[in-house]
């Protein structure tokens, strides 16, 4: 497929909320695979479409068994515990800090073809998921950082 240009973390665009994808085409299977290809050559955990400058609700996400693919993807349950986990973007001129994030989270979503799927996440993947899934409604991990930028 094609590595795409990722924007810088001061794009405006991130601040914008993301749109249901309503097509499972290869228009979708397309930005799929070129955000995989994306993430794997920045080596990044977790890229929602808006990096690579596509308002869709689409992220990729690396875990121990591969890269998931979640479209139109939702918490729908998360733990009352949390953790401070140190979080940066894969976008330019991002900083890193620490964000206070649920320990394990349940994402609802469908795969590349509008099949529904579920994933749970633990941990630092619970957070990749949360990150990521903030980004479709234009909210970046600064927005929450439990201290300073670093």
């Amino acid at each position: 497929m094609a590595i795409r240009n990722v924007i810088n973390f001061d794009d405006p665009l991130f601040r914008k909320k993301s749109k249901e994808v309503k097509k499972f085409d290869e228009r979708l299977w397309i930005l799929l695979d070129d955000m995989k290809d994306t993430l794997a050559k920045v080596g990044g955990y977790g890229c929602a479409a808006v990096h690579v400058g596509v308002l869709r609700r689409v992220v990729v996400v690396n875990d121990k068994s591969g890269v998931i693919e979640l479209v139109n993807p939702e918490i729908t349950k998360e733990s009352t515990e949390t953790e401070l986990v140190m979080e940066g973007s894969i976008s330019a001129g991002a900083p890193r800090g620490y964000v206070k994030r649920p320990s394990k989270v349940t994402v609802s979503a469908v795969d590349r073809h509008g099949n529904p799927i579920n994933v749970i996440g633990e941990g630092f993947l619970a957070a990749t998921y949360c990150h990521e899934i903030d980004h479709l409604d234009g909210i970046l991990f600064t927005d929450k950082l439990a201290g300073e930028k670093i």
